[in-house]
This record gives structure tokens, sequence and C-alpha cells, in this order.
């Protein structure tokens, strides 16, 4: 399918009959080609008497335009930039890199996820060459007590980057969804690996919707947004420069000083500040007024029988209807 991928990259219509012609197949043949790519991802619109076409130019991942626009104190905390065409999960290969003692700074992106995953396995859709796929390896010392308040700590450094191209209305939800306007925009996996009471590499792990085609929604159960609606032609090589800038420079502050520095900033972009919430534990619902996080990054609630604070991966925060 690349050859194909090839000609309409350009984001132009070309007609079934030129298409096949340079591909030396028919214009059955090229119609198969394009349900494949449709089902890889990517969003080839066909209109009769035109032909087909890319809603948007396609724009690969590229590790010279990345490391180029990364930010002059970010860019030697990148030890290692791997971009991979296709894998099952960015953070995956992290987690292995990670095992082998790569250390800190090592990032990886990848232009298509075919076992993508967010918070409680739930799936990510990642279709090819639409989104932003990254995960980042940061190595720490004092085990998992040192990581407390590091997925709020995530999202305060992904706003900040959307912020730096001028993406407004971005809020956080705790612990580690990103929203403009209570529709999902991105969300944040952490992993660890190694000693849980000394040292430790931990992967952080980013999906951001960036062209995500409109059918994908079939997919999704939730509201979703993308960084093309909110703030067209943006590059996704810029996009990923940013990002992976505010994650690195995070990370370094973050091993010196933990969450403190970052829990002021997440607060003002807590979308559930103030507002009734239930919090689902699986064996039951907890029902309050959401306060904000404590000093560890833990959710306070204000419930009828006074402030609890709420901790734990298995935890959902949701409006009260």
């Amino acid at each position: 399918m690349q050859p194909l991928i090839n000609l309409l990259a350009d984001g132009h219509f070309h007609p079934g009959e030129e298409l096949g012609e340079v591909l030396g197949i028919s214009r059955a043949g090229v119609w198969k080609q394009i349900q494949k790519l449709q089902e890889a991802g990517l969003d080839v619109q066909s209109i009769r008497g035109k032909g087909y076409r890319l809603a948007y130019p396609l724009e690969w991942l590229q590790e010279s335009d990345i490391r180029n626009a990364l930010r002059d104190s970010a860019a030697p905390l990148v030890k290692q930039l791997e971009i991979l065409s296709q894998t099952p999960s960015t953070n995956d290969v992290a987690m292995k890199m990670a095992a082998t003692g790569v250390g800190s700074g090592y990032v990886c992106l990848a232009e298509q996820q075919t076992a993508g995953r967010g918070r409680r396995g739930r799936n990510w859709v990642s279709p090819l060459a639409s989104n932003l796929y990254l995960s980042v390896v940061w190595e720490f010392y004092q085990g998992a007590a040192q990581l407390e308040g590091l997925s709020l700590a995530t999202g305060v450094a992904v706003a900040s980057a959307l912020s730096n191209l001028h993406i407004d209305g971005v809020e956080l939800k705790w612990p580690n969804d990103i929203l403009v306007n209570y529709a999902k925009l991105g969300g944040i996996l952490l992993e660890m690996t190694g000693d849980p009471a000394g040292r430790c590499q931990v992967v952080l792990g980013v999906g951001l919707n960036h062209r995500l085609p409109k059918h994908a929604s079939d997919s999704i159960d939730q509201s979703w947004c993308r960084v093309e609606d909110l703030k067209p032609g943006i590059s996704r090589n810029a996009l990923a420069a940013q990002v992976i800038s505010e994650l690195v420079l995070m990370l370094r502050r973050f091993s010196l000083e933990g969450f403190a520095p970052f829990r002021e900033r997440w607060q003002q972009l807590d979308c559930y500040e103030g507002k009734e919430a239930v919090v689902k534990t699986g064996a039951q619902d907890i029902a309050g007024i959401a306060r904000g996080v404590d000093e560890t990054g833990g959710l306070v609630l204000e419930t009828a029988t006074g402030k609890q604070v709420l901790k734990g991966g298995e935890l959902s925060l949701r409006l009260a209807q």
C-alpha cells in the first residue's frame, strides 16, 4: 500500500484510472487498496468524477524536523529519539528499552499503534499518521514513593506544550486526561519497571489527537476533539517537538523537586474544580464536590462525611448526573 500512499500524500484528487495506470493494477484493485488504507485509519475521501484524495496532505514524523524544533534547554535531555512506522504500543517499546537500562532521555514515537492502550487497559484508537503517539523513559532513584503526582505533572507539561502552540482552552481531568470543553484531546499512561523501593525507570506515554479521522468516532465511547479543530495547520512534527521538550524539562525538575512546583498550575487547569462529581471505585460510588488535589496528587473530594483523599489507578472520576 505504500506506493498508493505516496501518490495520495499531496492531498490532491487523483482519478482511480490514473492511479491504476501508475500502480499497474485495475480500478477495482485501486478501490481495494483504498479500503485497506481506510481500515488502517487514513482519511481517504472519494468523490465521483474527481477520484481519491487524503483529507490532509500526509506528514510523516521526521527525526531531524523534531530535533531542530526542540527547545534549546530540552535538546540535550533527549538522548535517543526513535521513530517507528508501526508498533503495538510505544509504551511497550519504551518499557523494553527501560528494562535494558537505556536510562533517562529515551523517546519513542510511532506512526501507528496496533494495540495502543490507555489507563485501565482501555483501547487507544491509533490510526496511521493521524495522531501523536510517544513515550519517554526517565530514571528515578527513590522508588515509587518519588513518583507521587507524576501523572498530573505530565498533564501540566502537555498543557504547556499546547499553550506554546497557541491552543487555547486546554484543561486537565484527574488523573490523566487532557480535555477541551470536556471533550478528550489526549491521555497519559505511566508505567514503571525496576525496583519499587529504589532505582526504577518510568515510561510516560502520551497520546494526542492531531488529525484523527472523523470515522474513528465509531470506536470511541466519549466526546473527543482534535488539534486540527482547535488550531488548524499545526505540523505534527512541531507538535511532537513541543510535547517532548516540555516533558523532558518537567521530568528533570520533577526528579529534583517532586510534584510541588506543578501543583498550583494543575489546580488552575482542573476542569472539575468545585463541581459535583462521582468517583467510581469498582466496589462503590463516592459522591462529593471536587476540591483539587493534595500535595501528593491525590484527589480531594468533599463528601457528606468530610473530605476524602482518593488515590489509585483503578478509580474513575465522573461529573455527577
